[in-house]
């Protein structure tokens, strides 16, 4: 009966995960999308369900929820889904589309069979990609079982996180904290508006004037035409000289649009960053940005101590061992002399800090994923 219910626990929130995700895809994430692929949406939906339910199990094995038997159940059942999702479902038919998008084959069948190819050749990369590191090897257990499936995802998705902390780490300070930027008056925006409304001005300018040699060289056709008599008398007739000369005028004048047309391109991206550093400026003046300010030279001072102690533990081949939220707190209890539960509370402490990293790092990749899409 435990078993039972602990499953309809599992099963509903996974419902309530995945039609969050089909919404969020649908309404935020691609709201221009006009494709539609469902099979798209199920799998972003599934990974979403898939993600966030193995996050809630761990939430309950630290709380004490569900039955041990259960939760480990339905953690393999989920490690198992998102294995298959991860190394054979998606990459297959990210092969499909990009085979059946480029419209080089139109077969069916040539298409499924270069697909199968495709991914037979992902399915040798994904897996000489843990020769170089010290995991599982065949030795220890079969092709593709739990153990070998997993070394090789965390590779990739350890490079992954290392690459986004890494970025993060020196952005952050770099957008916080006001020393990064460069000082930009009214006067420099107003300056870069009125070169920009100049060139603009020369465009319009050249463009009427073209509309102008135009309109005469149709007039002097026609009127040429009418003009047959002329022709009949011997009379020379410098017409045609004059047409040859204006297309010249034209074609000059054209070069010399797409050149200030180039220059105003230029100008302006220069007063879109000049726009978005004066408004840096005044976000920094604000209470907020102050705050952020000084959170930037934390991160800074924060990640340099990193830097250093990485180097010192590779150097003298240190091996941590108490982790930097217990080691926090037994200094706290030490100088303070609080009568605390450290063990106890540790856990939690550090169980809330890895929510709120993981809760900030799906934010971002959201909001990320949000703009890439617009």
């Amino acid at each position: 009966m435990s078993m039972l219910v602990d499953t309809i626990i599992v099963m509903l929130s996974q419902a309530v995960f995945f039609v969050g995700g089909w919404l969020f895809f649908i309404q935020q994430l691609c709201r221009n999308y006009d494709v539609h692929h469902r099979m798209v949406i199920l799998s972003f939906s599934i990974t979403f369900a898939l993600s966030l339910s193995m996050f809630e199990l761990i939430i309950f094995e630290i709380l004490g929820l569900l039955h041990p038997s259960s939760r480990f159940l339905h953690w393999r059942i989920g490690l198992y889904s998102m294995l298959f999702l991860l190394v054979f479902l998606i990459p297959f038919y990210i092969a499909y589309m990009l085979l059946n998008t480029v419209k080089i084959i139109r077969d069916f069948r040539m298409v499924l069979l270069f697909t199968l190819i495709a991914w037979f050749f992902y399915l040798y990369l994904f897996w000489k990609l843990g020769d170089p590191f010290p995991i599982l090897s065949t030795h220890h257990g079969e092709l593709f079982t739990m153990e070998q499936c997993i070394s090789r995802v965390g590779i990739i998705g350890v490079t992954a996180m290392a690459i986004l902390s890494g970025f993060g780490a020196v952005n952050c300070p770099y957008t916080y904290m006001t020393y990064f930027i460069k000082p930009v008056t009214y006067k420099d925006i107003t300056d870069a508006q009125k070169r920009l409304r100049q060139i603009m001005e020369i465009v319009a300018a050249k463009k009427k004037r073209i509309a102008y040699i135009e309109y005469e060289n149709s007039i002097k056709t026609t009127f040429a035409s009418s003009l047959k008599w002329i022709y009949l008398r011997g009379r020379p007739s410098n017409s045609n000289s004059n047409l040859v000369k204006d297309s010249y005028n034209v074609s000059i004048i054209k070069q010399d649009i797409s050149t200030y047309e180039e220059i105003s391109a230029q100008l302006y991206s220069e007063l879109v960053d000049l726009q978005a550093v004066q408004e840096r400026i005044e976000y920094s003046k604000t209470l907020k940005g102050k705050y952020f300010h000084v959170l930037g030279h934390f991160f800074s001072v924060y990640c340099l101590w990193k830097i250093l102690i990485s180097f010192i533990n590779i150097i003298f081949n240190r091996v941590g061992k108490v982790d930097p939220v217990t080691r926090g707190i037994l200094l706290t209890v030490h100088y303070f002399n609080i009568q605390f539960d450290v063990q106890f509370w540790s856990q939690y402490v550090s169980f809330i800090l890895i929510g709120i990293i993981v809760i900030t790092s799906i934010r971002g990749l959201l909001i990320t994923l949000k703009k890439v899409c617009k």
